[in-house]
């Protein structure tokens, strides 16, 4: 399963990749936002950053609404880097674009899945990744992680390559389930990813070997 980190943020970016185990970045206009990058130029530029920390594949979303407008502002993002995956909305408009973009070889994420045959219909059109929003579908008492599970079985029904990205994920409990239930790609904030890392009896545990290896070399 691949890691993928949820933000703009660059030091946040620089602190997962030193981890070792960041595969890429999904970012969008909130989380922009959030940064303080606002202005076309100035987010492109922040892609092209983005994209010279971590080898991996960089979600970039459009943010038009038109089949023509959707395809130049990809073409655009596309043009930045090879490792841009141009994100796209779940909508008709949304799924001309991808079918369009999958023809020309350019990779494409459906974002603001939140139902099966949502799903379907991006991976129909050549999505290389679905984008379930796990956490968006708990906040409104959903099961955001039977979507990722149902999407799972739609896809190995019928030899989907299209990748599940699970997003919107909000606990180490969601990146694990996300694990269990078989997505190939999970994308989550920094503070998430970490989570995993710390376990009561590792702590306690280390604690100990160092006390009794500093009682040895006194």
């Amino acid at each position: 399963m691949k890691f993928f980190i949820d933000t703009a943020n660059l030091n946040e970016i620089k602190e997962a990749n030193e981890l070792g185990i960041l595969d890429g970045v999904t970012t969008n206009p909130t989380l922009m936002a959030k940064e303080n990058i606002t202005g076309n130029n100035n987010i492109l530029k922040h892609y092209v950053e983005i994209c010279s920390i971590v080898d991996g594949d960089i979600s970039a979303e459009v943010n038009a609404l038109t089949f023509e407008e959707m395809v130049a502002e990809a073409e655009i993002l596309a043009d930045l880097h090879p490792n841009i995956v141009v994100k796209v909305p779940m909508t008709s408009e949304g799924l001309k674009t991808i079918k369009y973009l999958s023809s020309k070889e350019i990779k494409t994420n459906c974002t603001l899945i939140f139902s099966p045959g949502q799903a379907l219909l991006a991976a129909k059109a050549g999505a290389t990744y679905v984008s379930p929003f796990v956490g968006r579908l708990d906040d409104i008492s959903s099961d955001g992680l039977q979507l990722v599970a149902q999407i799972r079985t739609i896809f190995d029904n019928f030899g989907f390559e299209t990748q599940i990205l699970a997003a919107s994920l909000r606990n180490p409990m969601h990146i694990i389930q996300c694990a269990e239930i078989g997505a190939d790609v999970i994308t989550a904030p920094l503070n998430a990813i970490k989570a995993l890392i710390k376990h009561p009896l590792t702590d306690s545990g280390l604690a100990q070997f160092v006390a009794d290896y500093q009682k040895g070399n006194k």
